[in-house]
């Protein structure tokens, strides 16, 4: 069945189309150059999971790039809902982008008057049910991640090659993930994830000056482990840290929580998903179920 996809061109009034007929101008500076922002946001039970934390990012990441949404935050939350709504989808991923706009060809950003609105809903699987019982095993890239006086990594653009480069790499090495260590040597985050360790009993993760995207999903399960009475702390890592750890896990929207075993062939604790992250994982996912 064709899915119905939001769109809108500039102040244009947007609306729902089938997927077929969703079109994007080959002049679009999101296409030719990645200029343009983006969320990954899910739905559970027919509810969009903290909605307004990724509409704030995604309005924050546009204003950093000088990039004007033609749509207020409470229409975007409507169209949003809608969207899925209209796809008779319950539980979901919803990506929802802001490209550019049609220009002409040349870097010159003012030249584009017309910013796309894109916001699609559908169905997501990151990793097999398997692997959330089992662990991953991952490795670390060679690709660092960009130094954030280059691209700040809180702005969560459509220009994703870095991460991209890294993931060809676990890939190559039939690896479900990669970390990513920035250019002091230190852990920052994973391709598509940010990372958590537990080391003497402590949440620990990379900071947002280490270079890390700081996840919606990253700040919801640091507010559970606090809750949780689980001390939190935001501290460099090295790759030392992560193979001593006594847990490591990773967080997303769409991979939600789930237990890393192996980094580099090196076992993490006893090589089995850990009590602290088992623990955060059912609290997660009793929050998602309870429409909060």
């Amino acid at each position: 069945m064709s899915l119905l996809i939001y769109m809108q061109h500039g102040k244009r009034k947007g609306g729902l189309v089938p997927e077929e007929d969703a079109k994007v101008s080959v002049f679009d500076h999101g296409l030719l150059y990645g200029d343009g922002v983006f969320e990954g946001i899910r739905a559970y039970a027919g509810k969009v999971f903290r909605h307004q934390e990724h509409i704030e990012r995604l309005y924050n990441s546009a204003k950093a790039i000088d990039l004007e949404i033609p749509m207020k935050k409470a229409d975007m939350i409507k169209a949003v809902e809608e969207t899925v709504k209209a796809n008779k989808l319950t539980d979901c991923y919803i990506r929802l982008l802001v490209t550019r706009g049609k220009g002409p060809m040349g870097l010159d950003p003012n030249k584009c008057v017309d910013p796309c609105v894109v916001i699609i809903a559908t169905t997501i699987s990151m990793y097999p049910e398997e692997q959330y019982r089992k662990g991953l095993e991952i490795i670390t890239a060679t690709t660092l991640r960009n130094h954030p006086a280059a691209l700040d990594p809180r702005i969560k653009s459509l220009n994703y090659l870095n991460n991209i480069l890294a993931k060809i790499e676990a890939d190559t090495a039939g690896a479900f993930e990669a970390i990513m260590l920035n250019t002091d040597g230190l852990v920052a985050e994973c391709t598509g994830d940010n990372i958590f360790l537990v080391i003497d009993g402590a949440l620990c993760t990379p900071p947002g000056t280490a270079g890390v995207l700081k996840g919606v999903t990253r700040g919801v399960v640091m507010e559970l482990a606090r809750k949780q009475k689980i001390e939190v702390k935001e501290v460099e890592l090295s790759r030392y840290d992560v193979y001593t750890a006594e847990e490591c896990f990773l967080t997303g929207t769409g991979a939600e929580i789930i237990a890393v075993v192996k980094v580099d062939g090196r076992t993490i604790g006893n090589g089995k998903p850990g009590p602290i992250t088992q623990k955060l994982l059912k609290e997660f996912r009793k929050l998602t179920k309870s429409g909060k």
